[in-house]
């Protein structure tokens, strides 16, 4: 198996095509990036700028390039000793243009007759052998309905009609009687749907891969890529909505050859992958939590928690309670439907009434710690949910008794199919709802973290590197990606309030008396985003706030703006570029926190680069970055820039200061060169012990076995309590052989090395050894 030593993340849109990748690989060799890791490429919704919603699997999109356009990348590439890694969609397609889907189309025209109909995940007897579309305004808008060149339209949506289901003089509304579709208002997609959805996305459809033909032509483009050395791996998005992901993952393991594989799999804390997947790991959520933490400062979180206490009255935030509460409402709302499918499956001589039986299995979900099973494996985590949730709602407990059984066994549907549920639930009570309520440190509130551990030391670090070199010396590492909530420079100076509560409390009451907002914690959110961001535009914040809080549905929601609330957001927003007083407070806010940023953010990267696993960097984030969640971080940017920066560097004209932008184009692209370069100094892991009245502020590591020398990675951690103590004074480490730093050129040991000698220049240090010997 070939297999990378980093890679580097392209978004490909119609504004940056396949083409425009390939004349980009010159660049991403000379930065150090060994593969070229794509967005997804088959074919999409017009229109689209994330190819998430596939609309045809068999072909490249036209849009993003085409087939020459892959093949351009893939032979650029090739040129350059470098792979290709494509992330693929296998869980759901784009069905929002009808006639864009050739699947979603036969569906709609022949039923449950279509060749399609076994590809789709559709409940026929629920919606009367039609398929519930939730496309009206409300259901009395049938009387809005027309058929014209052969289609009914509503509006500016088409559909087909099923042969001989029209003639001449019908009225729309019969013909659209006859259909095997039922076209109904969008507000009953809650309880009503009939087909499975990726999450409350009433436009992605489920595809049931789990069937072996449907495997096959869904897979069919994605296998030539591989038979014609097209790509060398793949990223797979969602896996957990699958019926069978380590079955999927051995077919596509066999299909492609043996190919390098990733899943997008959010693990918890102290989860792990399922023993029998075939992949070599996930795309490094997990790795991003404990990077950001152990740049969290501890000493912060009691302040923290007494200044959220306050803003929520005095009663301070109980999170497992919270997400207990917003699983339930999403299992009570949006996906409701899903739930009820899931009681109706349940056998009928269980004798539970069908609104019974989903209050119990809303209760067993939203008591669940982990995003699904994988039964047999996970067994625990059902009994232990179904256990917690008989304690929450002791009047179900005899329901829960009779369902925990049926839930455990794989050969019935229910059982699979709320392995499919549960994840769902998760996704949205908690990452999408949860994690805009929560909010004392943004930082901590990214995807697939646990925001209750507000910070993680040294030595438990460690510890979880040894782990991850051990167990998933393969797995992807990131700290940004285009699913993020904030990138990573943003999150790295928001952590910096750790270290400052009470200087950061001062200024949200500043800021709260002159543009009040009526939800307290949702001003922290706010500001905190704001300073992390700050310079920005007033449309990107816009944008991010109404976003964030409809998210949150604390004051508002999508589906029933509050718009009295809405209009004191944006006047809140407003007032960071129109209020002297606000701008005044905000800009004395980030001018406190900025510096500290830039250092935590140098740090983040260098770990992240050189620590165990396959460290992915995301486009442009070789530069700073304070990106807020998507659409915003996936905004243009120049790759010019970024090349004629790393000419500079590579003719020798190095940054004075680590606030230079071109810093952390220098610590990317040294570590990834020694990355790509030199693998022999990555084969092992274990902590440089520091002695001195600052060890503590010193987070380093060896890469090197006990018999071969390694590189060694030194970086900054809490410098503002760092400077507050007297910077480094006689803190020291010991090498034991001559190393040099990739960064500055500068030689230190064999002996005693003095960290403030070391960090003279930049906060970080890439050491490598110039001599052979033990490291």
């Amino acid at each position: 198996m070939k297999t990378p030593a980093s890679t580097y993340r392209l978004q490909i849109r119609q504004g940056f095509t396949l083409f425009d990748a390939a004349d980009t690989v010159p660049y991403l060799k000379s930065l150090g990036a060994d593969w070229v890791y794509l967005s997804p490429v088959l074919k999409a919704e017009s229109g689209s700028d994330h190819g998430y919603d596939v609309t045809d699997p068999s072909v490249v999109d036209p849009e993003r390039g085409g087939p020459e356009g892959l093949a351009a990348v893939s032979k650029a590439a090739r040129a350059a000793g470098m792979g290709v890694l494509i992330d693929i969609v296998p869980n759901h397609v784009g069905v929002a243009t009808p006639a864009q889907n050739p699947w979603w189309w036969s569906l709609l025209k022949e039923g449950r007759e279509s060749r399609y109909a076994e590809a789709f995940d559709v409940d026929w007897d629920f919606g009367g052998g039609r398929l519930r579309i939730p496309v009206l305004g409300s259901d009395d808008d049938l009387d809005q309905l027309e058929v014209k060149d052969g289609e009914l339209r509503y509006y500016g949506h088409r559909f087909p009609l099923a042969e001989g289901s029209y003639t001449d003089g019908d009225s729309p509304r019969d013909v659209h009687d006859r259909q095997h579709y039922e076209l109904i208002g969008w507000r009953r997609a809650d309880n009503d749907l009939n087909y499975r959805r990726f999450f409350a996305v009433n436009t992605l459809a489920g595809v049931r891969v789990e069937v072996p033909s449907v495997f096959n032509e869904a897979h069919e483009e994605v296998v030539r890529w591989f038979r014609e050395g097209l790509a060398d791996g793949l990223r797979i998005d969602h896996p957990d909505g699958l019926a069978d992901p380590g079955g999927y993952l051995k077919r596509l393991r066999e299909a492609t050859g043996g190919a390098y594989l990733l899943i997008e799999k959010i693990l918890e804390p102290g989860e792990q992958l399922p023993a029998s997947f075939e992949c070599e790991g996930t795309t490094g959520y997990d790795a991003l939590a404990d990077v950001d933490r152990v740049l969290v400062d501890p000493q912060g979180q009691d302040a923290l928690d007494r200044l959220d206490a306050r803003l929520r009255g005095g009663t301070p935030a109980d999170y497992q309670e919270m997400i207990r509460g917003t699983k339930r409402r999403i299992t009570d709302g949006i996906l409701h439907s899903e739930v009820l499918r899931l009681a109706r499956l349940v056998p009928q001589d269980a004798g539970l009434a069908t609104e019974t039986a989903a209050d119990a299995i809303s209760e067993i979900i939203a008591a669940f710690p982990v995003y699904r099973t994988y039964l047999p494996e996970g067994a625990e985590v059902l009994k232990e949910a179904c256990e917690l949730a008989a304690r929450w709602r002791p009047e179900l407990d005899q329901t829960i008794s009779v369902l925990h059984p049926l839930l455990q066994d794989t050969d019935l549907e229910l059982s699979r199919r709320f392995q499919q549920t549960s994840g769902m639930v998760m996704a949205k009570g908690v990452e999408d709802t949860a994690f805009f309520r929560y909010n004392r440190l943004g930082t901590l509130t990214e995807v697939g973290a646990d925001p209750t551990e507000f910070s993680v030391g040294p030595e438990e670090f460690h510890n979880r590197m040894a782990r991850r070199q051990a167990e998933l010396p393969l797995s992807m590492t990131t700290l940004s990606t285009h699913d993020t909530k904030r990138s990573e420079d943003t999150r790295a100076r928001i952590s910096v309030i750790s270290e400052v509560p009470a200087a950061w409390e001062k200024s949200l009451d500043r800021l709260n008396a002159l543009a009040p907002l009526p939800d307290g914690p949702l001003s922290v959110l706010l500001w905190q985003a704001i300073a992390g961001a700050w310079p920005a535009d007033r449309e990107r914040l816009q944008s991010y706030a109404l976003k964030a809080a409809r998210e949150a549905s604390s004051s508002t929601t999508w589906t029933d703006p509050d718009s009295a609330f809405e209009e004191k957001l944006a006047a809140a927003v407003d007032a960071a570029f129109d209020n002297k007083e606000v701008r005044a407070e905000l800009e004395t806010l980030v001018d406190l926190l900025a510096p500290y940023g830039s250092v935590n953010s140098l740090s983040a990267k260098l770990i992240q680069l050189t620590m165990p696993g396959v460290p992915d960097v995301y486009q442009g984030t070789e530069f700073w970055d304070r990106s807020l969640t998507d659409p915003d971080n996936r905004r243009p940017f120049s790759f010019p820039d970024r090349q004629q920066a790393l000419e500079q560097l590579d003719a020798g004209e190095l940054p004075s200061s680590f606030t230079d932008q071109r810093t952390k184009l220098l610590v990317t692209s040294r570590a990834l060169r020694l990355r790509r370069d030199r693998p022999e100094l990555f084969t092992g892991y274990r902590p440089v012990e520091a002695r001195g009245p600052a060890a503590g502020h010193l987070l380093g590591f060896h890469r090197g076995t006990a018999g071969a020398p390694g590189a060694v990675t030194l970086a900054t951690r809490l410098p503002y309590g760092l400077e507050q103590a007297g910077g480094w004074r006689d803190t020291a480490v010991d090498l034991d052989t001559a190393m040099k730093d990739e960064l500055t050129g500068a030689s230190f040991g064999p002996g005693t090395a003095e960290i403030a000698e070391i960090f003279r220049t930049y906060p970080v240090a890439l050491l490598v050894p110039e001599t052979g010997g033990k490291s």
